[in-house]
């Protein structure tokens, strides 16, 4: 069996959030979803369980963080092209989301671009051509000619 991620996250209003996700292409897990939880599922292995504040809080005794002011973990998501990124980065905007809270990152090997959802966690969406990432560091690590 492959491993798999939950990522769990705690929300204001689940309703709303499941809304956000869904239209930034996630789908919702009937199973696992009640009015405090909605379990989203991103592809075979990832899956974002959203979370009301009371119900997140039953599972650890630490304080929320409030994601709009505090920076608790960067999530990050591969695509696979430039168009990708850009394609999936556009659709925070019009589902209640923020575009772009972090700088795109443009590599030339590597293209990045971020949302933020309602409750403020943010979401990194990257293409990345590994052969060229691979040969841009390994240029970098021969030493120079004298």
């Amino acid at each position: 069996m492959p491993k798999m991620i939950f990522v769990n996250l705690p929300v204001t209003n689940v309703a709303a959030s499941t809304a956000f996700y869904e239209a930034m292409g996630a789908t919702r897990d009937e199973r696992f979803c009640d009015g405090s939880t909605s379990m989203m599922v991103l592809s075979d292995t990832i899956y974002v369980m959203l979370l009301g504040h009371d119900r997140f809080a039953s599972f650890t005794p630490k304080v929320i963080a409030d994601a709009r002011t505090t920076s608790e973990v960067l999530l990050c998501l591969t695509a696979d092209s430039r168009d990708d990124v850009d394609a999936t980065v556009e659709r925070a905007g019009p589902a209640g989301g923020r575009i772009d809270p972090c700088p795109t990152q443009d590599y030339g090997f590597m293209y990045g671009r971020s949302y933020e959802d309602p409750d403020g966690h943010i979401w990194e969406v990257t293409w990345m051509d590994v052969d060229a990432a691979m040969a841009a560091r390994d240029q970098m690590a021969e030493p120079a000619d004298a």
